[in-house]
C-alpha cells in the first residue's frame, strides 16, 4: 500500500497541467507551482507563475539568476530547505512580489534590497542575529513582519522607520534583553515580543504607536506592566513574567481594554481592576492569590483564578458581576463557599471548582449553569436542594470525591443533563444505584461510573458494567414483583384505588 501511495504521489507531481513544469514540482492552472526535495531552484519555472512554494529541500544559496524569468511572481515561500545565504539584489527585480516567506532555514541576516512591492515578510526560525536599517529601506507597503525564533539580542526601533504601513510585528522567541523607543510605527495594530529576556520597557516606547490593539510581552522578565500604553489597546498579554504588583491606576486610560492576561506571575493580591471599565476577560491563574480580586469591573465575563491559594468564596466577592459567564476557581484550597455567593451572576454558564476542599456542593448556584466541575473535592453526598435549581445543567463532574450513593430525586431535577462523571468515588453498589444509572441512561445522560467499594463481595467491580450485580438486582426485582402481585390478588378489595409504583420500591432495594 505504501509503495502504491508513493507511486501515485510521484505520478501527480510529474503529471502537471503544463509540459514545462519542472521535475519534483506540480503546476496548476492558477499559475501556482509547488516543489519538494530539490537541490536548487528549478530553471524551467513557467514565466507566468504567480506563486512558487518550495519545501523540505537542500538549497544552500539563493541567487539573482534563480528568479530572472519570474516576472509575474507574487508569492515566494521557501520552507525548511537549509538555505544559509541570499545573494545581494536577488529579489530586487521582482516588482510584483507581495509575499516573501523564508521559514525554517539557516539565514544569518535579512536579505538585502527587497522589492518595494512587498507586503508580507516572514523570516521565522532562522539564525538572524542583528537587524540593520538598510534591511527594510523602501518597504513602504509592508504590512506584516515576522522574525520569530531567531537570535536577535537587541532591538532599536529606528531600524523599522521605513515601515510606515506596518500593521503586524512579531519577534517572539529571540534573545532580546532590551528595547529602545520610541517605536515609529503609526499604523501598527498587532505586536508580539513573547519569550524574550526583556527586563524593562522604556516609557517612550509607545509614544508614536497610537493604533495598537493587541500587545503581548508574555514570557519575559518584566516586574511591572509597561507605562504609557496606547489608549487604543484591546488586549494585553503579560503571562509568565515576574509581576508582583499591578497598579491599575497607571492603566485607567485604557478605556478600550477588554482582555487582560496576567497568569503565571507572582501576584499575591489584585485590587482596583474596576478602573478598566470595559474589561471582559481577566486571567490570573498560577499566581499566589490568597483571596479573590477586589473591586472587579462590572462587565467582566470571564474570570480565571485557578491554581492559586484562595480559601473562601463569599457573596461580597461577586455581588456586582451580573455579566460573568465563566468562572474558574479550580486547584485552590477553597473550603468555604457561602450559600448564594454567585446568585447575582445571572449569566454564569461555566463553573470550575475541581481540586478544592469542599465538603458539599455549594447551595443556591445560578440556574443558568451549563457545566459544573467539582472533581477532586471531599463531597460525600448529593442533596436535592443543592441541584434543584440547575435546570440548564448539561455537564456535572463529580469524579474523585467521597460519594457512595446517588440521590435519584436530585438527579431527576436536571432535565438537560447530558454528561455525568462519577468515577473515583467509593460506591456502595446497591440495586438502587443501578436503577439510578438506568434511569439516567434512559433519558440520554452519558454516565461514567467507577468501581464498587461495598459490599465486600463486589469490591473492585465496575457498577457500570458488572453482569453479576445486574443479575442479582434483576432477581430481587422479580421476587418483589411476585410478592406484590400475590398481595394484590389475595386482597383485591383492600385499597382498590391505590396504584403501586414499582419504580419507587425498586429504588430502595440493596444487595444483601
Amino acid at each position: 500500500m505504501y509503495l502504491l501511495y508513493a507511486f501515485l504521489v510521484l505520478l501527480s507531481l510529474s503529471d502537471s497541467s503544463s509540459s514545462n513544469c519542472p521535475g519534483r514540482c506540480s503546476c496548476d492552472s492558477l499559475q501556482s507551482v509547488q516543489c519538494y526535495r530539490l537541490i536548487e531552484v528549478p530553471s524551467r519555472i513557467p514565466s507566468t507563475t504567480k506563486r512558487l512554494y518550495i519545501s523540505h529541500s537542500k538549497i544552500k544559496h539563493l541567487q539573482l539568476t534563480n528568479f530572472t524569468q519570474m516576472l509575474a511572481l507574487e508569492d515566494f515561500i521557501l520552507l525548511a530547505s537549509g538555505t544559509e545565504s541570499v545573494e545581494n539584489n536577488t529579489f530586487k527585480t521582482l516588482s510584483t512580489l507581495k509575499t516573501l516567506e523564508l521559514w525554517k532555514n539557516k539565514l544569518r541576516r535579512v536579505p538585502t534590497a527587497l522589492p518595494a512591492s512587498l507586503e508580507v515578510l516572514r523570516l521565522n526560525d532562522n539564525s538572524i542575529h542583528v537587524l540593520h536599517g538598510s534591511d527594510f529601506e523602501g518597504l513602504k507597503k509592508l504590512k506584516i513582519l515576522e522574525l520569530k525564533n531567531n537570535l536577535i539580542s537587541s532591538f532599536s526601533p529606528s531600524v523599522l522607520s521605513s515601515l510606515v504601513s506596518l500593521q503586524r510585528l512579531m519577534m517572539d522567541g529571540n534573545n532580546m534583553e532590551s528595547v529602545a523607543g520610541p517605536l515609529p510605527l503609526p499604523h501598527l495594530e498587532y505586536m508580539s515580543l513573547e519569550n524574550n529576556k526583556l527586563h524593562l520597557i522604556p516609557g517612550s516606547f509607545f509614544t508614536s504607536v497610537q493604533s495598537l490593539q493587541f500587545l503581548s510581552f508574555s514570557g519575559n522578565l518584566l516586574t511591572k506592566i509597561p507605562t504609557n500604553l496606547p489608549k487604543s489597546l484591546l488586549s494585553l498579554k503579560m503571562e509568565r513574567n515576574q509581576l508582583k504588583v499591578v497598579r491599575f491606576r497607571d492603566m485607567k486610560h485604557l478605556e478600550n481594554l477588554s482582555h487582560l492576561y496576567l497568569s503565571e506571575n507572582s501576584l499575591s493580591s489584585v485590587d482596583g481592576a474596576q478602573l478598566l471599565a470595559n474589561l471582559t476577560t481577566l486571567e490570573l491563574s498560577q499566581n499566589q492569590l490568597q483571596m479573590l480580586p477586589l473591586r472587579l469591573p462590572a462587565r467582566l465575563q470571564k474570570l480565571d483564578c485557578s491554581n492559586n491559594l484562595i480559601q473562601k468564596v463569599t457573596v461580597e466577592d461577586f455581588q456586582d458581576l451580573r455579566d460573568l459567564k465563566h468562572l474558574f476557581l479550580d486547584n485552590n484550597i477553597v473550603s468555604l463557599f457561602e450559600a448564594g455567593a454567585l446568585q447575582r451572576c445571572s449569566q454564569l454558564s461555566n463553573l470550575a471548582l475541581e481540586q478544592n476542599l469542599l465538603l458539599s456542593i455549594p447551595l443556591r448556584l445560578p440556574g443558568t449553569l451549563a457545566r459544573l466541575d467539582l472533581k477532586g473535592n471531599a463531597i460525600q453526598d448529593i442533596a436535592e436542594r443543592e441541584l434543584k435549581d440547575l435546570k440548564q445543567l448539561q455537564v456535572l463532574n463529580l469524579r474523585n470525591n467521597k460519594i457512595s450513593a446517588l440521590d435519584l430525586k436530585a438527579l431527576e431535577g436536571l432535565p438537560r443533563l447530558r454528561h455525568l462523571y462519577l468515577d473515583g468515588n467509593p460506591w456502595n453498589c446497591t440495586c438502587s444505584l443501578l436503577r439510578a444509572r438506568e434511569v439516567l441512561k434512559a433519558k440520554g445522560t452519558d454516565v461514567r461510573g467507577g468501581q464498587c467499594a461495598a459490599p465486600a463481595e463486589r469490591r473492585g467491580e465496575s457498577w457500570m458494567s458488572s453482569k453479576k450485580i445486574m443479575r442479582q438486582c434483576e432477581h430481587h426485582l422479580h421476587l418483589t414483583e411476585k410478592s406484590k402481585e400475590a398481595k394484590k390478588k389475595s386482597k383485591p378489595e383492600d385499597h382498590p384505588s391505590i396504584r403501586i409504583n414499582m419504580d419507587d420500591d425498586y429504588y430502595d432495594y440493596e444487595i444483601d
